[in-house]
């Protein structure tokens, strides 16, 4: 029976009722996602499940055994049925006499796709023998920072008998593959009685012969391992306790949103980097104790862990008693350079004839004592995730070194997992990035018409946005619909007033904080307003300048101190308007405004040139639809101005378009994009109209 457990302890969430209701394979979906929903079984993409499930064979009709197991690449927790491999169990059985032993031992994946039950086109993983020979019909391997604890200390055979007794055996490291497929079988048919097994240095294995079983028995191993931990580790201090002071929270943002646009700058040569920053109460106590130096050069232990965090972090030289940002951030080139060579020589010691050329060098987790962790990588999910694996490495070591000596993974072993051809080849197999990959954009006015829609055109092609805008409402509904659609990653959202210098500041820093840096500045926020000369007001001027004149200038300035920090160039695209470069009547204020923006792009083109940093303009003209400019006064005035009703108003602007075509908020992301993009590399200092075609604002 499953243990109640309360508090630290992980809940049973089996729903006997629904489950009864499922066929196998759906219990396994079901087992798979209540595991995969608590990190602290497993993390994501980190573990497998499976069932041997009785199929009728789609060619004879007879029943037949088939191996439903996780996928290569699958995350359980939000895995669906289509995720799982789905292999003849006569057919893996046979597969053992092909086995020329451990040296040959990476040439049987290649043999998984002849096992393959009814053309399923899911990936087998590299785990499948692990699971198929265990003699039983379920059985889970999970990564519980707890057990992970037990698996890394260096007695951790005798902690597992102190802990589990009989019930869960112990067997010493072994890269996954065929041969641990054949220990897990001999270790289970030799102890019957037994539950489960925990890996050195790896993990937990669980098995039954029921899909409730298995899982309760998963929850119950996890809970006496946690409870355990408690019982042992009460009143000793972690890590050798606190040393250094952690800092207050808006100080240790600050120091992150300086700190990592000079970090990304440095590692973002062959391919851009996208920062994520975590100082959860875990990482800080970590980063401000006494042995955080030793624990983490001893590198991570489970290899989930180091595929994703490389094996060791780079501590960053930072005093939190006497904070010198700037002698931090001096100090950083010569810190990366030699946590490069470090891996260079690593990759030197290790290598193999047939080992994949080196990757990139760089740390993936930066540690900054008082401060937090920064981790970078090609995206802000897999940095976020490579984050979430250091705060498991990290619960790991505390465990491990509280009650017996921490014990990180062999070198050698190490380089094994990750420079593995199999581990090459599923890098390989990758979709090749988009074209906007670990670029950061931020869009003024991002919540309106052509804002939301710039937005969305640079997430299609990868970039991470920063939606900046006034309206919060707004501006909330914008980032909930393309977080939806792109990932809630890939999108954040901060109110700013563009007119305000402190407001900008902030927000620059907060897209710092949130992506690393930034790449690209969409300058799109404004207003409109119409009157004659005669009525217009210092206040209607002074708005208009200080929106389109002062606010472009601000954001620039901004982007342009962190463009110079990284060092990487950059691409400012500024929303101007037809009205820029042609006079309306009864828009003096807005016309010169916006004339300003124009010329002040032309400025900023020449002095970032020689940084690589591109200036640009889009000139709409008649948005009308999506635009939040032209759901007011403004299309009330524009009406008048030419003595129409405001229905008649889009017709109009159509009609007296050379192409006789409307401009849609979609136009104007494809102008913005193209010059965002490479596609526009070579190009500085220009102006896209995009009106339909309007011979007065034809650019000289």
């Amino acid at each position: 029976m499953l243990e109640t457990r309360t508090g630290s302890r992980l809940a049973n969430l089996w729903d006997e009722a629904r489950a009864s209701k499922m066929s196998e394979s759906e219990r396994l979906l079901y087992r798979s996602n209540l595991l995969g929903s608590d990190k602290r079984i497993t993390n994501y993409g980190g573990g497998n499940t499976s069932a041997k499930v009785m199929e009728k064979d789609p060619l004879t009709g007879e029943p037949v055994e088939v191996l439903w197991v996780k996928g290569s690449g699958g995350d359980v927790g939000t895995i669906k049925l289509d995720g799982f491999a789905t292999l003849y169990m006569e057919k893996l059985e046979a597969l053992k006499k092909l086995y020329r032993g451990l040296d040959h031992e990476d040439e049987m994946v290649g043999y998984l796709p002849h096992c393959t039950f009814n053309l399923n086109p899911r990936a087998a993983s590299i785990d499948t023998p692990l699971h198929a020979y265990v003699p039983k019909k379920h059985v889970d391997h999970m990564h519980p920072d707890a057990i992970i604890a037990v698996a890394a200390a260096s007695n951790s055979k005798e902690l597992t008998a102190r802990i589990f007794g009989d019930e869960i055996g112990w067997l010493p490291w072994k890269r996954p593959g065929f041969e641990l497929g054949l220990w897990l079988e001999k270790f289970a048919r030799e102890n019957p009685n037994a539950a489960g097994v925990v890996l050195e240095s790896h993990g937990l294995f669980t098995w039954a012969d029921s899909a409730k079983e298995c899982y309760e028995t998963t929850i119950r191993i996890i809970n006496r391992a946690i409870e355990w931990f408690e019982q042992e580790t009460r009143g000793k201090a972690a890590f050798g306790g606190a040393v250094v002071d952690t800092l207050p929270a808006a100080e240790r943002k600050a120091i992150a949103a300086q700190l990592m646009p000079a970090i990304r700058g440095m590692i973002s040569a062959s391919e851009r980097k996208v920062g994520h920053f975590d100082d959860q109460d875990a990482v800080l106590e970590f980063v401000g104790s006494r042995d955080m130096e030793k624990l983490a050069a001893l590198g991570t232990s489970c290899p989930d862990h180091f595929l994703r965090t490389k094996i060791s972090p780079l501590v960053i030289d930072f005093d939190p008693a006497k904070p010198d940002v700037e002698k931090t951030l001096a100090g950083l080139p010569a810190a990366l350079e030699t946590y490069r060579q470090g891996h260079a020589a690593y990759y030197e010691r290790c290598k193999q004839p047939d080992s994949p050329p080196m990757r990139d060098p760089n740390a993936v987790v930066y540690l900054v004592p008082g401060v937090g962790m920064i981790t970078f990588a090609k995206d802000k999910a897999t940095a976020r995730i490579s984050g979430e694996f250091y705060v498991n490495a990290i619960n790991v070591m505390r465990g491990a070194s509280t009650v017996s000596s921490y014990m990180g993974l062999p070198e050698k072993e190490a380089f094994g997992i990750e420079y593995w051809q199999l581990e090459e080849a599923k890098l390989q197999r990758l979709p090749k990035p988009k074209p906007l990959a670990g670029r950061v954009a931020l869009v003024t006015g991002g919540a309106g018409g052509i804002g939301r829609a710039t937005a969305a055109r640079l997430l299609a092609d990868g970039a991470c946005v920063v939606l900046a805008d006034i309206d919060e409402e707004a501006l909330a509904a914008a980032e909930a619909e393309l977080g939806k659609k792109s990932g809630s990653d890939f999108v954040r959202a901060v109110k700013l007033d563009v007119t305000d210098e402190a407001a900008v500041i902030g927000g620059f820093a907060e897209t710092a904080v949130a992506f690393g840096g930034i790449d690209i500045l969409v300058s799109n926020a404004g207003l409109a307003s119409s009157a004659p000369i005669e009525e217009t007001t210092l206040s209607l001027w002074n708005r208009n300048m200080d929106i389109l004149a002062t606010g472009y200038f601000l954001v620039s300035r901004e982007a342009f101190k962190l463009f110079r920090t990284q060092k990487i160039g950059g691409n400012v695209v500024f929303i101007a308007s037809k009205n820029g470069l042609a006079a309306s009547p009864n828009a003096a204020a807005y016309c010169t405004a916006k004339a300003a923006e124009i010329h002040l792009a032309r400025c900023l083109a020449l002095e970032g040139a020689e940084a690589q940093i591109r200036v640009n303009v889009v000139n709409p003209d008649a948005v009308l639809r999506g635009s939040k400019i032209w759901t007011g006064e403004w299309k009330e005035q524009r009406a008048a101005a030419y003595k129409m009703s405001t229905d008649d108003l889009e017709e109009h602007y159509r009609s007296r378009s050379m192409l006789k075509r409307s401009v849609f908020p979609e136009d104007i992301a494809e102008a913005v994009y193209f010059f965002a993009s490479e596609m526009s590399a070579k190009s500085t200092g220009n102006i896209i109209n995009v009106d339909a075609g309007n011979a007065q604002s034809f650019t000289r």
